[in-house]
């Protein structure tokens, strides 16, 4: 039964800004650095540590700009997702249970359970073989779980309540 973990796999979450003063700010990319995925003929289950969420860079027009935030705005950035918004010493891990997944060569339909922020819904994603990797990418909306999406200067900065997050496993 395989198990994979940061050290061959790779989980980022994407974040998009919104709001009159999103000049000023940034499109988010962030790498879950803790987490297991674990898959089994048609089985698939992964836990995931929201503690772990660390701001790789920034992002402009959809690619990384790295350099853009000091390591001390990365901390900032983490702090407040833990605190503000994932509420992690209350909400200390994220699982997801597949229920049903469809496999074919190059593609897998996978449909299951995400309990995030003490919420769990049905989520469904088609992972699609990239070279020797499968790589599944699914939007989740913030306010389905109950969380909140960070805001700040009275709103007039805030993140989209849609993110996306992107797995990637070896084939």
């Amino acid at each position: 039964m395989p198990v994979h973990d940061a050290s061959q796999a790779e989980c980022l979450v994407f974040t998009y800004k919104e709001g009159l003063l999103s000049k000023i700010a940034h499109d988010l990319k962030i790498r879950v650095e803790r987490f297991e995925v674990t898959v089994e003929d048609e089985r698939l289950e992964a836990s995931f540590e929201p503690t772990s969420l660390k701001v790789v860079c920034a992002r402009k027009d959809g690619r990384d700009a790295p350099g853009t935030l000091s390591a001390g705005d990365k901390k900032k950035i983490e702090g407040n997702i833990q605190k503000d918004v994932l509420e992690t010493k209350r909400h200390g891990t994220i699982r997801f249970v597949a229920k049903d997944v469809q496999r074919g060569d190059d593609t897998a339909r996978v449909t299951g359970e995400l309990t995030l922020h003490g919420t769990t819904r049905e989520i469904a994603t088609t992972a699609k073989k990239e070279g020797s990797r499968w790589v599944a990418e699914v939007t989740l909306h913030q306010p389905d779980f109950g969380i909140k999406p960070y805001s700040a200067m009275l709103g007039t900065l805030k993140i989209q309540p849609d993110i996306t997050v992107r797995l990637s496993l070896p084939a």
